[in-house]
């Protein structure tokens, strides 16, 4: 049996084994099954109107009696620039017409950062999740301390000390250690500014060194041995993500779970082409010809992401699959295809506990 540490003894959970967040892959079935095997499964809810990110919890609540945790985006509102987005549109055009669809005349600002959403807020405070995490940021001093007021658990992204040193001095009460290896979107605050790309393990080091918080260590960790691992680096839990997308209960298509188990996910890259922030995914034609000319910049978050959207849901009408964001850590070739709480279960074995 695992001895709690105070991570898990403050949280509430039996394990320390968190389930990434993952807007758009994660679901109340995925966080309701880690959540019931002993773990913290999580929603991400960046990506979500607050009618939807409401119905989440609530379903998530009719599937468990366990602590969850709700995660944000904290970005920058995007810096809207015509002449960029219309280079950036200009960029993407061969993509375009090779699918036979006109490239957009607009694009839009798809997702309404938590800094300047005060419904999302609202409705946090008054649904009261157990945890609530920040990426690629953090909010306000008085949003922080109306949740925590509220008893409210809560965790933030870090790339570097520096970002971890914004989040213990604005009262954060963990830290989750995000290193170049892990898969999907960097929690990086400034996107622009020079990136290190610490590893998992280097990044978490530094920070159980000069933290009095509780460190959470991802990146690239798929199986107990990866768990065990960053425990023994002084992590007081492990933060999963590709490990639980080939989950049945996750929403990822057929496609994407099909190229996480095949060659495919032997090859990912650190990429701005999707969305302008840095993300890990599967190599495709996307992020190939993104990356193509680094003289053209693409628009700013999120607004580059809704050309990426666009571009794969034209594509998809064909059954063509290579324009997808298939978001991927390092670590996808050890993930096994399992069902949530069987995972968690052969995690917790592995780990000897």
């Amino acid at each position: 049996m695992y001895k709690q540490n105070r991570f898990c003894s403050d949280v509430g959970i039996q394990y320390p084994i968190i389930q990434a967040p993952m807007a758009g892959v994660s679901t109340p079935a995925l966080a309701a099954a880690v959540s019931n095997a002993g773990g913290l499964g999580s929603l991400g809810i960046g990506a979500s109107d607050v009618k939807s990110a409401r119905k989440l919890i609530e379903d998530t609540r009719s599937l468990t009696n366990k602590p969850f945790n709700v995660n944000v985006f904290c970005h920058e509102p995007a810096s809207r620039n015509d002449q960029v987005e219309r280079a950036w549109l200009a960029h993407l055009s061969p993509l375009f017409a090779e699918l036979d669809e006109m490239v957009p005349e607009t694009l839009n600002e798809i997702y309404t950062s938590f800094i300047s959403s005060d419904d999302v807020f609202d409705m946090l405070v008054e649904t009261k999740p157990a945890v609530v995490s920040f990426h690629f940021g953090l909010p306000s001093d008085e949003k922080i301390h109306a949740l925590k007021k509220r008893g409210i658990y809560t965790i933030a992204t870090a790339t570097n000390p520096d970002e971890a040193r914004f989040v213990e001095d604005s009262g954060i009460n963990a830290i989750v250690a995000q290193g170049i290896e892990a898969g999907g979107h960097r929690g990086i605050f400034e996107p622009n500014a020079t990136d290190e790309k610490l590893t998992t393990s280097v990044l978490t080091r530094k920070l159980v060194a000069q933290s009095s918080l509780p460190i959470i260590a991802a990146g690239g960790i798929v199986d107990g041995a990866g768990i065990k691992a960053a425990m023994h680096l002084g992590a007081e839990a492990a933060q999963l993500g590709t490990a639980f997308i080939v989950c049945p209960e996750s929403a990822a298509s057929n496609d994407y779970r099909a190229a996480l188990t095949s060659e495919r996910s032997l090859k990912t890259k650190l990429t701005s082409a999707i969305s302008d922030r840095p993300a890990r995914g599967i190599v495709n034609r996307l992020i190939c010809h993104g990356d193509s000319d680094k003289t053209v910049l693409p628009a700013s978050y999120p607004v580059a992401y809704d050309a990426a959207k666009k571009l794969h849901s034209a594509a998809s009408k064909q059954d063509n699959f290579d324009f997808a964001a298939y978001w991927s850590g390092q670590g996808a070739p050890l993930k096994r295809a399992l069902p949530a709480d069987t995972l968690v279960k052969l995690l917790v074995n592995e780990c000897n506990w």
